[in-house]
């Protein structure tokens, strides 16, 4: 069996990357180690699940620091699904997650696109096929 267990976003800085996905996501802190020279292992998910997590990464060049909300090319790079979309929209938008379009139904399911501060896209979805994890 295999399982994607995390990917890396790349934040400005672990406090800020905190402040939203836990701050304002609700996500839970699953890991924050220190590793030496400033650098830590810094994971979160969705709280009650065991999905994959984000590993938030610290750039390190110029580069990694040019790509920061530029991930994929400005296309939504990240899906939170959800079970229940009307009381997570209404809980994000609370929070002042910046939602980019307002809710729609599609064919596979109820989806709108929110935008992490750093310049993220995500997909908030409600699958038509709630089975998935």
């Amino acid at each position: 069996m295999q399982t994607i267990a995390q990917v890396t976003l790349i934040v400005p800085d672990y406090e800020s990357g905190l402040a939203f996905y836990v701050g304002q996501m609700g996500f839970e802190l699953v890991t924050d180690n220190a590793l030496g020279n400033g650098k830590r292992w810094v994971t979160v998910r969705p709280p009650n699940t065991r999905g994959a997590e984000l590993l938030l990464a610290e750039p390190r060049d110029t580069r990694q620091k040019e790509r920061i909300g530029d991930q994929t090319g400005g296309r939504v790079g990240f899906f939170l699904f959800t079970d229940n979309f009307a009381t997570d929209h209404a809980h994000m938008l609370k929070q002042g997650v910046e939602f980019l379009e307002k809710p729609r139904d599609e064919p596979y399911g109820t989806v709108a696109v929110f935008q992490d501060p750093f310049g993220n896209k995500w997909d908030l979805l409600q699958p038509v096929n709630v089975d998935r994890p």
